[in-house]
């Protein structure tokens, strides 16, 4: 009896880490793949193409222009706020994809359900349990008001997402708004407060 059920819990176990390994190995052999073509280019670019160095081949710039001057130039600031400016709204943005994924699943799942297709001889289908667990429930398991429950749960889920994901874009508006009224993106803002002061009615 011992020995049976551990077994079992081996066997389950094996079949919980199947679909791990299958995806580990799908990265192994998707960066193999990379790093053989990169070197397979790499090797036959040595041999293909031309070789023909010279001493205007061999200075540090190749655009036909001597240099001027040292190497060591202090860069405007505006670049750094235009640059810190963008990342900081393309990480941002990064947090539309887990958003993205739980909203799709509890609508495939909804859709399924209102199919009739969630539950199967008095369990769940395959495509019911196999988006539950990818949405983080562990043992999905069939709730007291069936299909119907199912669908009513994930639509009311659906639409937390849907206000969730609204508020966090007019919390991103609110910053960009922010950063566009104080100036931050107008390249020259001496030119632009000088236009706003121009604007500006003058006192009598």
């Amino acid at each position: 009896m011992v020995f049976a059920q551990a077994a079992t819990e081996a066997l389950g176990k094996s079949a919980a880490l199947e679909p791990s390994v299958s995806l580990v190995g799908y990265l192994a052999l998707f960066v193999g793949i990379g790093l053989v073509f990169v070197f397979v280019n790499l090797f036959l670019g040595r041999f293909l193409r031309p070789h023909n160095p010279h001493q205007e081949k061999g200075e540090i710039y190749e655009c036909g222009e001597p240099t001027i001057g040292s190497s060591y130039v202090q860069f405007d600031l505006r670049f750094y706020i235009v640059a810190l400016l963008f990342i900081i709204f393309d990480v941002e943005v990064a947090f539309f994809f887990p958003w993205a994924t739980v909203f799709g699943k509890s609508e495939q799942l909804a859709e399924l359900a209102q199919a009739g297709g969630a539950i199967s001889n008095e369990q769940l289908s395959e495509d019911a349990s196999r988006l539950l667990q990818e949405m983080g429930v562990q043992s999905p398991t069939i709730p007291v008001g069936g299909e119907e429950a199912i669908a009513a749960s994930v639509k009311t889920l659906s639409l937390i997402t849907l206000i969730d994901i609204g508020v966090f874009f007019v919390i991103l508006m609110l910053g960009f708004f922010y950063v566009w009224k104080r100036g931050d993106l107008d390249w020259v803002k001496a030119v632009v407060n000088e236009r706003r002061r121009n604007r500006a009615p003058t006192e009598a």
